[in-house]
Formats: structure tokens, sequence, C-alpha cells
């Protein structure tokens, strides 16, 4: 029978982004590491994690190379390890897990100590060089000389190899950081489960809304529309920029509802002179609003209409979600809004966080399917 994981999960480590805690190599050494639907591949900071080739550790030919949209990057050499995450009985080991060790990074870890992609294969790429990659450590443009392949990823192995289902959930209170309480605060804390997801009653209450997944790359949704408060819909457009799988995608790697060009600025204008001055100053001046200034049970509900598996699916975004009050000091609050690319949408930690949310790999024929129920308390 699969195993199920319930894993702490604290925001305090990756400035908001979500880590939690692995056990790597034949010592079993702790490392907390961003949990990250966006990406795929699992990479260690190489300034924390030293492989022990004599103890089991096994290096390979295999290097990657990952850069992401924030302008952070890493390029390490793949090794294969033994990886578990949960405690006890509920610990579920890979013995052969593939773990790039991060040699070269840029802007990419801050306090955690890795990242753990979470998506599907299309994005762990890797590339076959002539020689043993943690021996040589090829820069990155040298990496992508080498011939291209991808990786099984981290979940993926599990759920291969029958240890667990290819099945995660996430239940957060915050998208950034909640100055005060650190680590202990509460509302820097959630769950992440591996494995499952619905079993966990006291985590949710009432039923599920479905969102369907159009691409088993990232978590590829349809963003139909944006409602703000009680106004008429926001219609985003129907496909996403050339090269994207959709418009959209639902990310636990963004802090912030990175909303397309044109929602953003149709979104803008739905509101208020006096909150659109208070936006503005946040998201494009990039400067503290005060608590004070926010007035925020006059700001409106955002909701968000996806394609459901069974017609359009609405989440609501309540604006202590959007706002994040009491952010980088006490009294200070910053929007967890910005604006995204044109002609795309990252739904991230904010439309999260009044949710219990579980990404199922497994559904429609492996596709997938994200599932939202209404936090508990």
């Amino acid at each position: 029978m699969a195993k199920i994981a319930r894993i702490p999960i604290t925001n305090v480590y990756a400035n908001g982004d979500y880590t939690g805690r692995i056990l790597v190599g034949p010592e079993e050494q702790p490392m907390n590491v961003i949990l990250d639907t966006g990406s795929s591949a699992l990479a260690l900071d190489g300034k924390k994690y030293h492989p022990s080739l004599s103890s089991g550790d096994q290096s390979t030919k295999l290097a990657q190379t990952t850069a992401y949209d924030d302008g952070s990057s890493w390029t390490g050499a793949v090794i294969k390890t033994g990886i578990s995450i949960g405690d006890g009985k509920a610990c579920l080991l890979l013995n052969d897990a593939n773990a790039a060790i991060a040699y070269l990074s840029k802007d990419m870890f801050d306090s955690c100590d890795g990242i753990l992609g979470l998506a599907y294969a299309y994005l762990d790429d890797a590339f076959t060089m002539p020689e043993d990659t943690w021996a040589h450590k090829y820069l990155e443009t040298q990496v992508r000389t080498g011939r291209h392949g991808q990786l099984k990823p981290y979940l993926t192995q599990l759920a291969e190899e029958g240890v667990t289902s290819d099945k995660m959930a996430f239940l957060t209170r915050r998208s950034l950081i909640h100055v005060g309480g650190g680590a202990n605060d509460p509302l820097n804390q959630g769950w992440m489960i591996v494995g499952g997801g619905e079993e966990c009653t006291d985590l949710y209450t009432g039923g599920f809304k479905t969102v369907k997944v159009l691409s088993d790359k990232w978590y590829n949704t349809n963003l139909k529309a944006i409602i703000v408060g009680n106004g008429d819909p926001i219609a985003g457009r129907m496909e996403g920029p050339k090269g994207s799988s959709s418009n959209s995608i639902v990310d636990s790697g963004t802090a912030s509802l990175e909303v397309s060009k044109q929602m953003f600025r149709a979104l803008l204008s739905k509101l208020t002179p006096a909150q659109q001055e208070l936006l503005t100053k946040s998201v494009l001046d990039d400067k503290p609003v005060a608590n004070s200034a926010l007035d925020l049970p006059n700001w409106p509900t955002l909701t968000f209409v996806l394609q459901g598996e069974d017609g359009d699916v609405s989440l609501q975004v309540a604006p202590n979600n959007y706002w994040q009050v009491n952010t980088d000091k006490a009294g200070s609050a910053a929007a967890a809004i910005t604006e995204g690319s044109a002609g795309f949408t990252t739904l991230g930690l904010p439309l999260m966080n009044g949710y219990f949310t579980i990404f199922d790999g497994e559904a429609d024929g492996g596709r997938g399917v994200i599932k939202f129920a209404t936090r508990a308390a």
C-alpha cells in the first residue's frame, strides 16, 4: 500500500517561498528545500551538501543548468543518492534519486539548502557530458553543448517504484513572511502532503472544485476571466503567448499573482482612485504601504474563473491574501499582485492561501488536475 507523508513547511528561509525538510545521502543529512510546482529538478546547494562517493553516493556524466524568471540560476552535477521525506512510518525513501549538486549558483538558495521541483519530466532537462560531471564541474555554456535529455523528477520516481502516489497537497496561510514570530509564527507555517490529500479532512472544509490541467509541462490552466468584486468579468485571452501550452499556470513557487499586463491594467481600472494609487505604489513603484492606509474591508474580493473538468470553476482571493500586511516590518504592507508578461498569468501562493490545494499528477490519464477546497482555519 502506497504511503502518505505529512510534512511541516515554512516560508521564512526562502523569502516567502515555502520549504520543507528532506534527508539526503548515506548520512541522511537534513536539507531544507524550496517546494516548487513551477519546476521539476531537485537541486542541492553544493556549499551545503558534499557527495560522499565512498559511502554510497554515485556520480554520473549528467549535468543540469536552470534559470528562473526572477533571474536566479544554478548549474550542477547529477548524482544518484538516497533521499527521504517524512518521518517514522510515513517516511518515503527513494534509494536512487536524481539530485543535482549545484556548484555554481546566482541569487538562488538564500537561507535554504536547495529546491525540489514538483512539476513534470518535461522541465527536468539534463545533459550528458564527456566526463564525470562532479569531477569536472562544467560551466553553464559547456553543459548546454551536451546531449540533451530528461530526468525523472523525484515524485515521479517515488510513484513508479510504488512508494507513493504522484500527488501532493498544500495548506499555506501567507505568501510573504509575517514579521514578528519567525519560523514559530503560525502564519509562516503550513503543511505539504506527499502522496495524497483528500484523506486530510482536518485541513479543509466542504467539497473540492476541480480545475482542468491542459498540459503535463507545468500545471497549465485556462484562465477565462477575473472578476473584481461584483463587476463585469475581465476576459482572458483564450491562448497564451507563442510557445506556451496555455494562458496560465498554478505555481506554489511564486509569491504573488502575476497577472498578465492587459488584465492587470483592467483590474486596476475597476478600483477606486484611492485604491488605484495604493496598488500602483506597491506594485509599480515598489514602495511599502502602511497597514493603516489600506482599509482592507473596503477592498473587493478577486474571483479567478478557470476551466474546470465539468464547467467553469470560480476561486476567490480575499483582500487579506492579495495584500500581505506586516511584511518587511510591523505596520507595513505589500501587494501580492504583480504585473506579468503579456497574455500569461501565474497564479501563485495568494490563490492557494485561502484553499487546501491538491496537485494530482495521476488524474486525467497522467495530465493531472488541481483541486481546491476551503482551507480549515
